[in-house]
């Protein structure tokens, strides 16, 4: 009986444990299966926009007049007479007075001059008629022939040396007087005036300074790497020019005259410049709008340089060996090829290579390949959006459903 015990107990234990087991795996939850991840790198780009471009050259420089003269006397005496205009910042017309030297003293020097040249004719006439009495008697002597002497011709020749002499006093005498009045050789600003009424000036004493208000000057520095965006390097083209004053901004176009053809030595720029017309608005007729480009004044430069008929401005930093990363019509990677014109700060001005519209890749790729499959971060929202708007109306149908069977009770 004992032995029975021993084999059945065993058994029925290990029934017990085969049951147990079946039981509880029929309570064990079968694992979920698990979404599948979508791995489809995400991108965000920017639409290219292709234009006709204008490209320009920076620069920069100081408005200066393109004629500045110094005064100085041509003849000596004491300043009689001053201009009211002839001050700093005076403005005058060309051939208008700006000072008197004493001019006694050169008008007597012209009377007498003019006496001496009248002396001169006298005697010139009074040799004249010798010459003709000698030619005569000559006349009537047939046995030898007169000589240059005998004619008193060398005698004629000193009469009318000493005429032009005299002519030659007259003129002298003459412009000297006229130097006596200092007057302006163009239209002209007063820079600076260094005498006064009674100075005593001599020849070469310097007078004043003198600023030409027709045309006015800036240099202007370009490096030698920009003159390839400029037409001909820029002979004859236009420049804006911006200053400041009185508060405002005045804004003056210029055209580029002349290439000075040389490289600074210090800044190693070549220099171009470029002329503004009546920069004071003298010759024009001027508003009260108009405000006057000053001489010293700083200005910016804009010069206009060559026209690029299709052109984009795209980030610096998305360029790679000539190559930009584009999103195709199909969702995929692809790189284009650009000609990159020029590179100007953080940004670059390609002129082939993209098309209106393109989508231009901005984000970082960590593995690109061509023709690799990519989503928009757009894209992933609108889904997003979508689902969420499918699990609302999910809960809202779960709830309405909830509601009529609780009716329905």
């Amino acid at each position: 009986m004992a032995r029975k015990k021993q084999i059945i107990l065993p058994i029925a234990i290990l029934a017990v444990g085969i049951v147990a087991l079946i039981g509880f795996s029929s309570m064990k939850k079968p694992p979920e299966e698990k979404p599948e991840v979508d791995n489809t790198p995400i991108v965000a780009v920017e639409n290219i926009t292709v234009t006709p471009m204008i490209l320009e050259v920076s620069s920069y420089g100081v408005v200066t007049p393109k004629y500045e003269t110094t005064i100085v006397a041509q003849v000596q005496g004491e300043i009689v007479e001053l201009s009211d205009t002839f001050v700093r910042g005076g403005l005058v017309k060309k051939g208008q007075l700006l000072a008197r030297i004493d001019p006694n003293d050169y008008q007597a020097a012209l009377i007498e001059a003019q006496a001496n040249m009248a002396t001169a004719r006298a005697a010139l006439e009074t040799e004249l008629a010798q010459g003709k009495v000698a030619q005569r008697e000559w006349k009537l002597i047939t046995d030898t022939s007169p000589t240059e002497l005998s004619l008193r011709k060398p005698q004629l020749a000193q009469e009318l040396a000493r005429v032009k002499s005299a002519q030659a006093s007259v003129l002298r005498a003459e412009r000297n007087l006229q130097r006596t009045e200092v007057k302006a050789p163009y239209d002209a600003m007063i820079a600076e005036r260094v005498i006064g009424l009674g100075s005593f000036v001599s020849v070469g004493s310097n007078l004043g300074k003198l600023l030409g208000t027709a045309i006015a000057e800036v240099r202007l520095p370009v490096a030698d790497n920009q003159l390839q965006f400029l037409t001909a390097q820029g002979q004859g083209a236009k420049v804006k020019l911006v200053t400041t004053y009185a508060g405002k901004d005045i804004k003056w176009l210029a055209d580029i005259a002349r290439d000075e053809g040389v490289v600074d030595n210090n800044s190693r720029m070549s220099y171009l410049v470029a002329e503004i017309k009546d920069p004071y608005h003298l010759n024009s007729n001027k508003t009260a709008s108009d405000l006057p480009l000053r001489f010293g004044s700083y200005v910016q430069a804009k010069i206009i340089g060559i026209e690029i008929a299709n052109a984009s401005i795209i980030p610096r930093y998305l360029v790679v060996d000539d190559r930009v990363a584009i999103l195709d019509d199909e969702s995929k990677l692809h790189y284009a090829a650009i000609d990159i014109v020029r590179r100007q700060g953080a940004d670059v001005i390609v002129a082939h290579g993209l098309l209106d519209g393109d989508q231009l890749i901005v984000s970082a790729l960590d593995y690109p390949v061509e023709g690799m499959k990519l989503a928009l971060v757009s894209d992933i929202e609108k889904e997003q959006d979508t689902e969420m708007l499918d699990e609302s109306l999910n809960e809202n149908s779960d709830t309405q459903v909830a509601s009529t069977d609780s009716e329905g009770e």
